[in-house]
């Protein structure tokens, strides 16, 4: 398809327009109005900005369709509206460039703007591929509808994150208008890396493996970062390449946010891009006609002097270090390679900054013999102790094994990977991947929450350190070597999608899973009967019942599937004392009912009673053994 890029244009260099939704906000259109649907609504703005471009000297313009795909206009309820809004994108485009040439001012080429979709794809999301790429096909029948001379001439993917989503852009244009022309853009960061972290280099090869007739970078922090990343592109590809960099970072002046590079500025860079190699140059966010109009008269005075050599492709080498096998890389893969029946307890961490009672709750444990200490982050969006610190200290200062519980909710997919390779660089071997409780349960029902990602992201993640690999695919160094685990709630009400999510689970890495507390046997049997085909080792969740309001707070608050025979029996006991006594004995018989069934028991320890949860499976696994909590005061570890 190279060829079809030098029969349209040469190898000339292009100039290509600026950015659309910066004008229009310019010209008063609020953010908060879908501008994509100002091609149905106010037709002559969207055409008049084009006018402005072509003027300046532009021989591209891009369609005002950047968010016109089904997953962006579902906000404004424009769903439906797909192919009509992008249609009319082009038709509008293609109106200014017919007046251009009916002037006889010049020729120019109108590109079907795409961006990206705006939800995460797997593995980090819930959207699949195939419909992402659906959704990219619906958009481009728009945009090509007429064929040649009434659709676009070309297709601009751009601002694109991640890599498979411009994949199955590409995909889906090569499905549709297989004849077509494709740009492909990605962002980068300030290191001029993609935000997924990969290199520019390995973004080069992946574009044009998958399609892409000419690729380069947009957007971003700047023509620095821009020209950066082109230049370390151009070392990988022979295919041409293009630049439309933002006008900086944007800076607040009077509450607005301000480009604040100015034309000059953007045409220096515009002679750099042409040293480069560069063919295709424009701007991005923040870029106006003057910033055109002066990377025009630059390209004008340097083009004489281009010197643009394309090297050869070459392939992007990526180095997997493989995680050591499960029984050598923590205690908890030691005990599931060799099927010995795990034991674990629940530690909460504190509300504040003193874990002396936590500690010394997982020194009794570590006496009585449970394997490892289980520690939620933050269970019910509340603000308590770093899971990540109570673990450390439990293991440096009691030297019994931890299970980290980690939670999407509070970091986006930068400070995960940060997190994890911390974790794996000062001991902490075992995770627990979690979406997380959102904050609206909590005690800060206003705080932000993140979820870049959701657990089976989160395992995606956590598989691909393990691997050596950032989520970017670039190489890290050693293994993270941790023991993958997930959750799993076999008396969720909507049992078909926890089936669903929990093969996802497993296909993207899982090792181990952890189940909600079990108070139903047989809803426990139908979810290992369901998950047989892709079954791994299930650590089954035991919580032993304190009260009748603490059955109920389970059942109505937590959701958990406690049957009213349960809640008939606390109901029974006369004190709170016996109220406990019946708690343990009904997590006794869950485990012993459960044993047979799963690998390992996880028992939690209700306001803090530690040793209760240790007598709970000494009573079942122990019998011979005299619980050392027997005729403790109540309330003692």
């Amino acid at each position: 398809m190279t060829d079809r890029i030098q029969e349209i244009f040469g190898s000339r260099t292009i100039l290509c327009d600026g950015a659309m939704g910066t004008t229009l906000y310019a010209r008063g259109v609020f953010i908060n109005r879908c501008y994509d649907e100002l091609n149905l609504s106010q037709p002559d703005l969207v055409r008049s900005i084009h006018e402005d471009y072509l003027q300046a000297g532009a021989e591209l313009i891009e369609t005002n369709t950047f968010g016109a795909n089904a997953f962006r206009l579902l906000r404004y309820g424009f769903q439906d509206q797909v192919f009509a809004i992008n249609k009319a994108g082009v038709a509008i485009a293609r109106q200014a460039v017919r007046q251009l040439e009916e002037k006889q001012a010049g020729n120019a080429w109108v590109a079907g703007a795409i961006g990206p979709l705006g939800v995460l794809l797997e593995p980090l999301g819930k959207t699949g591929l195939d419909e992402a790429r659906a959704a990219f096909a619906e958009q481009i029948r728009g945009l090509t509808d007429g064929g040649p001379g009434v659709g676009a001439d070309l297709l601009v993917v751009e601002t694109i994150t991640a890599l498979n989503e411009a994949e199955q852009a590409i995909l889906a244009a090569r499905e549709v208008a297989p004849s077509l022309p494709i740009i492909a853009m990605i962002t980068v960061d300030e290191e001029s890396n993609c935000l997924d972290g990969t290199s520019p280099e390995h973004a080069a090869v992946r574009l044009a493996a998958a399609g892409a007739d000419v690729i380069g970078c947009n957007c971003s922090t700047g023509p620095a970062t821009v020209l950066t990343a082109v230049e370390r592109m151009s070392a990988a590809t022979s295919l041409p390449l293009a630049a439309m960099p933002n006008a900086g970072t944007p800076r607040a002046v009077d509450g607005r946010n301000i480009y604040l590079c100015s034309p000059e500025y953007m045409a220096s860079f515009a002679r750099k891009f042409l040293k480069a190699g560069v063919q295709f140059i424009g701007g991005c966010c923040g870029t106006t006609p003057n910033h055109i109009r002066a990377i025009k008269s630059a390209i004008r005075a340097v083009e004489a002097q281009k010197t643009a050599k394309p090297a050869p492709v070459r392939e992007a080498i990526v180095t997997e270090t493989p995680p050591l096998p499960i029984e050598q890389r923590s205690k908890i893969g030691r005990l599931i390679h060799e099927g010995v029946f795990i034991t674990l307890v629940e530690i909460v961490p504190p509300r504040g900054i003193n874990p002396a009672k936590e500690l010394e709750g997982a020194a009794l444990l570590a006496a009585r013999g449970i394997h490892a200490i289980n520690v939620p982050d933050s269970p019910r969006a509340s603000a308590r102790m770093s899971a990540q610190s109570l673990c450390i200290q439990i293991q440096q200062k009691v030297g019994i094994e931890t299970v980290l519980h980690y939670t999407c909710r509070d970091r986006n997919v930068l400070s995960i990977q940060s997190d994890l390779l911390g974790a794996s660089s000062i001991g902490l071997k075992n995770i627990l991947c979690l979406t997380g409780d959102p904050p609206k349960l909590g005690n800060y029902p206003d705080a932000t929450a993140v979820f870049d990602v959701d657990a089976i992201g989160l395992v995606n993640i956590v598989r691909r350190l393990n691997h050596g690999l950032d989520i970017g695919g670039n190489p890290i160094g050693a293994s993270t070597g941790f023991t993958v685990a997930a959750a799993a709630n076999p008396g969720v009400p909507d049992i078909d999608n926890e089936i669903r999510r929990f093969a996802y689970k497993v296909e993207a890495g899982a090792e181990y899973a952890i189940t909600q507390p079990v108070f139903d046997i047989r809803l426990l049997e139908v979810f290992l009967k369901r998950i047989e085909s892709f079954r791994i080792p299930i650590i089954a969740g035991i919580w032993p019942l304190h009260s009748l309001r603490n059955a109920e707070f389970m059942k109505n608050d937590l959701r958990v599937s406690v049957p009213d025979s349960i809640l008939a029996r606390m109901q029974q006991a006369a004190t709170p004392e016996l109220a406990r006594a019946e708690g343990i004995r009904i997590a006794q018989e869950m485990l012993a009912a459960v044993r047979g069934m799963v690998q390992g028991v996880q028992v939690s320890a209700p306001l803090g009673r530690y040793a209760l949860a240790a007598d709970v499976i000494d009573g079942v696994l122990r019998p011979e053994q005299k619980s050392p909590s027997e005729g403790a005061p109540v309330g003692k570890l």
